[in-house]
């Protein structure tokens, strides 16, 4: 008797968990991919955020570098896009050490881009025309591939400057449409007037991780 007491004991002990066990586990790994959720989805936002952050900080850059490249382009009274003209005198030095080039294509500015600003985005992605900074120049950074250096480009010779490879996604949208302000329009300005494109941000209406608007960056 005493062993067969013994025998159902230690059947019942090691037969498995019992329904209450089984209950609290499941809760406690419910909870735990609960917990893991968020934090996943955390993950990827910010993956996305850092995305966006590149794509804005490399489109103002070619537009800050465009920028450079109009200082003393396309002046009044300027005889830009005559043939023979001679360049304008204001070239000759360059405000910016880092401005190799100067624009040569005065078509592209309408009479109301007073700042010479980019046109558009796609400008910067197809180029323009541009021809050497005056004589004391080392390179020609940003040329096409395949394109003669700065110092080796004759005056008369056309050779165009891309300032972005490509406009990128919007990781929010997914979409390349990106919201614009002129020189001539405050931060708070909701439509673009079409005049130039002094800043690019996002079409976002989502809140960022910090809690920014993503249209605020």
């Amino acid at each position: 008797m005493r062993f067969r007491a013994f025998r159902k004991t230690g059947l019942r002990k090691h037969g498995g968990y019992s329904l209450l066990e089984l209950v609290i586990t499941l809760g406690v790994l419910a909870v735990l991919v609960m917990g893991t959720i968020p934090m996943a989805e955390n993950s990827v936002r910010r993956q996305k955020e850092v995305r966006l952050r590149e794509a804005l900080r490399m489109m103002r850059a070619a537009i800050d570098e465009f920028k450079r490249d109009t200082l003393g382009a396309c002046g009044p009274g300027s005889a830009q896009n005559v043939p023979g003209a001679p360049p304008n005198p204001n070239t000759s030095v360059p405000a910016d050490p880092r401005s190799r080039v100067v624009i040569d294509d005065c078509k592209i500015f309408e009479t109301d881009n007073l700042d010479k600003y980019p046109p558009s985005l796609d400008i910067l992605v197809s180029g323009v025309k541009v021809r050497p900074r005056g004589l004391n120049l080392r390179g020609g950074s940003g040329l096409r591939d395949g394109s003669p250096q700065a110092t080796e480009i004759n005056i008369n010779e056309e050779v165009t400057k891309v300032y972005l490879r490509e406009i990128p996604i919007d990781p929010f949208t997914g979409e390349r449409n990106w919201r614009f302000r002129s020189s001539y329009q405050n931060s708070d300005s909701d439509n673009w007037d079409e005049i130039n494109v002094f800043d690019v941000r996002s079409a976002s209406d989502q809140t960022a991780l910090n809690g920014e608007k993503y249209s605020d960056w």
